[in-house]
């Protein structure tokens, strides 16, 4: 009988990761199944443990439940308390649930897949909710020159730059302060999903400098388009949420897939 994992969310029919790990266990050979699963907007936690009691082994967990998945956790891994969500639940041998975030590995791991340097960069985060917060500490790892977010409310990017100060050379402001250029800039907003953009001045660029947009879809995001108008590289989150899923794999089964054929299969279904 193969073991059984699921990815959790409300809503869920539109997500690609079933597709990701049934090529991530077909490469590796490894006995699994992956559903998705809507789970009720006012019982995660309910959906977590009917799921474990019908024989699941490990879930990834998608907007808007990633810090509830957090607050069930018996066990969390550092990274995971940093951000205050888990998007990865292993059940363990002993019955406890251990909770993880992948989703900052998964960034810096594309970002290195498209060979953008981080170390001694000048980074510029756009937005301060769970999105960013989830990716800081990988970032800060990389040794960067400076971090610097920008969010509408600047009181929150202080804030969240105050959190991980500890890490690295980190502050926060709002978009109105921002003062180029950078030689990479991070839009973690959802600004991309209602077809906005940030206030940002178009001197914001270094050159060279690369632009990444932690969302996807089948055309550049208007983020991405603004930012290749001003001679910036364009990057969008696919293949994050590839290596994302990559690194969830990894703590499920101890085996790291392959992932350069899965974005090339990921992308041509979105350009069909």
């Amino acid at each position: 009988m193969n073991d059984r994992y699921c990815v959790f969310g409300n809503p869920i029919a539109h997500s690609k990761s079933p597709m990701i790990h049934a090529a991530f266990a077909e490469q590796t050979g490894e006995a699994m199944e992956y559903t998705a699963i809507e789970a009720p907007l006012n019982d995660f936690a309910g959906a977590w443990e009917r799921f474990v009691a019908e024989g699941g082994r490990g879930a990834n967990v998608t907007v808007p439940f990633k810090e509830e998945a957090f607050r069930l956790c018996d066990t969390l891994s550092r990274r995971a308390r940093r951000a205050g969500a888990v998007n990865t639940l292993l059940l363990g041998k002993n019955g406890l649930t251990y909770g993880d975030t992948t989703d900052g590995v998964g960034l810096v791991r594309d970002l290195q897949y498209h060979e953008v340097g981080l170390g001694g960069a000048r980074i510029l985060v756009l937005g301060a909710g769970g999105a960013v917060r989830g990716i800081l500490e990988p970032l800060l790892a990389m040794q960067p020159s400076s971090v610097h977010v920008a969010n509408r409310t600047a009181s929150k990017a202080l804030a969240l730059a105050e959190d991980f100060a500890d890490l690295g050379p980190i502050d926060g402001g709002g978009f109105d302060a921002v003062a180029g250029p950078f030689d990479l800039v991070i839009n973690g907003t959802s600004a991309s999903l209602s077809g906005e953009l940030p206030p940002l001045p178009d001197d914001l660029f270094s050159r060279g400098a690369c632009a990444y947009d932690m969302m996807y879809g089948a055309e550049p995001t208007v983020f991405l388009h603004w930012a290749e108008g001003r001679g910036a590289r364009g990057i969008d989150g696919l293949g994050m949420l590839v290596e994302q899923a990559a690194e969830s794999f990894f703590l499920w089964r101890n085996r790291r897939p392959e992932t350069g054929s899965v974005r090339a299969a990921l992308r041509n279904l979105l350009l069909e």
